[in-house]
């Protein structure tokens, strides 16, 4: 088994896991519903005119059904995650709905396509998720809410659907325009929702060039690196993977903010590194 998808894939996660430092960095009370909608119009829209300019989309023969699911499993993503925290606090959100999404990508990949989950899968994830948990232990002001708690789980379950979806997707669509449209049609799902708080904090220069960064980055770039090195490697894989967002997110903080983290939280960052060293050189090594 190659490598090389894999590190692809935790280089779309680091990605992500930069987009709450250049959050800091935008000014006013914004919607996060709203910074999503931008964010994706931003990335899917520069893909799409690069797609349609050189002619990669094929209307008629598009799948259409694979292209609609995937858009509207990330919207609902975005969504269910942002409302969780509204409820639970960063810490308990990001934890439930980041830590649950390797186990439904497991469970779905396993009772839709048929594909068992191997046991290296299975102690990564468990190294990876302990140590999520660990990572977000202390710190914040968090309050286990139950609605709050059912938000987090949905949201990591359309994450861990838009895994699978986008598999097949790209097993029917080159990548590039596969990110495009789906990105495309979910701006357009989330507009409604963020329309209602206005644009108006895009005129701010630091938030055309924070949200130019996330849509192009932490969107365009790190979604087709996700989506190029899902095409190799299974999408519960895939998922344990993505871990490696919040582990960058701690670290940029801790480094770059001047954020504290616990020992638990170091410890944490220890077990996430393990699971992605388990995943990535005992896959390897078992193929």
């Amino acid at each position: 088994m190659k490598i090389f998808p894999y590190i692809i894939v935790l280089l779309s996660a680091i990605l992500w896991g930069t987009t709450g430092t250049t959050q800091t960095f935008l000014q006013g009370d914004i919607s996060p519903i709203a910074v999503a909608c931008i964010r994706s119009a931003i990335g899917g829209g520069a893909l799409l005119i690069i797609t349609l300019s050189a002619r990669m989309i094929h209307w008629q023969t598009w799948p259409w059904k694979w292209n609609i699911l995937a858009a509207i499993s990330i919207a609902l993503f975005q969504g269910f995650f942002f409302s969780s925290i509204r409820y639970t606090g960063v810490a308990i959100g990001t934890v439930v709905t980041i830590g649950s999404a390797p186990v439904f990508a497991g469970i779905l990949e396993w009772l839709i396509w048929k594909v068992k989950p191997t046991k290296t899968w299975v102690i990564s994830t468990t190294f990876a998720i302990v140590g999520c948990i660990l990572l977000f232990a202390v710190g914040g002001d968090t309050t286990v809410n139950s609605l709050g708690i059912l938000l987090a789980l949905s949201g990591g379950c359309m994450f861990a659907l838009y895994t699978n979806v986008s598999k097949r997707l790209t097993e029917k669509a080159a990548t590039l325009p596969a990110v495009a449209m789906t990105f495309s049609l979910c701006a357009v799902l989330l507009l409604p929702f963020a329309w209602q708080d206005g644009f108006s904090w895009m005129g701010m220069p630091e938030n055309i060039w924070s949200m130019t960064y996330m849509g192009l980055m932490a969107t365009s770039l790190a979604y087709v690196l996700f989506l190029g090195g899902l095409r190799a490697i299974s999408s519960s894989a895939a998922v344990t993977l993505s871990l490696a967002e919040p582990l960058t997110a701690a670290l940029l903080g801790a480094f770059f903010l001047g954020e504290y983290l616990a020992w638990t939280s170091w410890l944490g960052v220890v077990l996430i590194f393990a699971g992605i060293l388990v995943l990535t050189i005992g896959t390897r090594v078992s193929r």
